[in-house]
């Protein structure tokens, strides 16, 4: 087995998707905490690792590679023994790289980085009101794509519910997620609450990231 190394924060939530697919692989690693309030993502070192100086950065016997879409899918397909958490049909697959890239453009980029930029790491106490009513818009399209779907690919768990889930988990920091008007997102969120790793590995993370948001006190715009 090679050794694995994690750089990251258990706040983050593209960590957090890393940390659920490491889990579901059952592969042991090193876990390395990555401050980045503390600016040790700027340090020499790691931008030496990753010049793009995000979390997570995994490292593979001296090799590194960083976006946690990227290093989990590198991980099913090398460590993974069967191909259910990233799919060879290129259909189904096509189906989760959909998912992902949601995931990374429209929930994370366009909800929460829209907003944690401003609010952790430049002080600001106001919000645009696009940023809230972006929260609603990924609601609402994460409730079309689980229409007679159990998880977001399909019937079964892939490494797009570990993105999406550790990214959803996080919303709520801005805004009250309702079940009623979401009843497919909830009930997708309650099964993905049901795997064994949850918790270790996403909410625990998910509480602190709520944590330290409420704890500027921001507002959204009126």
């Amino acid at each position: 087995m090679a050794g694995l190394t994690l750089y990251g924060l258990d706040p983050s939530p593209p960590v957090r998707a890393v940390k659920l697919t490491l889990a579901a692989l059952n592969l042991a690693y090193k876990y390395v905490n990555i401050s980045v309030l503390d600016r040790d993502q700027l340090s020499g070192d790691y931008l030496k690792k990753n010049p793009q100086h995000t979390v997570p950065t995994l490292e593979e016997d001296g090799h590194y590679m960083w976006d946690s879409h990227a290093i989990n899918a590198y991980l099913v397909a090398k460590y993974g023994k069967t191909d259910s958490l990233y799919p060879r049909d290129l259909r189904q697959r096509a189906l989760v790289d959909q998912r992902l890239h949601f995931d990374s453009g429209v929930v994370f980029a366009n909800g929460i980085r829209s907003i944690i930029q401003p609010v952790l790491f430049l002080g600001q106490k106001t919000v645009p009101q696009e940023r809230y009513e972006a929260i609603f818009e990924i609601y609402d399209f994460m409730e079309t794509f689980l229409q007679g779907e159990e998880f977001m690919a399909g019937s079964h768990v892939t490494i797009a519910d570990f993105s999406l889930i550790s990214s959803v988990s996080s919303l709520p920091a801005f805004v009250d997620f309702d079940p009623v008007k979401y009843p497919k997102v909830d009930a997708w969120i309650r099964r993905m609450e049901k795997l064994p790793y949850y918790e270790e590995a996403n909410g625990k993370g998910a509480r602190i990231f709520a944590a330290s948001i409420k704890k500027t006190k921001f507002s959204f715009e009126k």
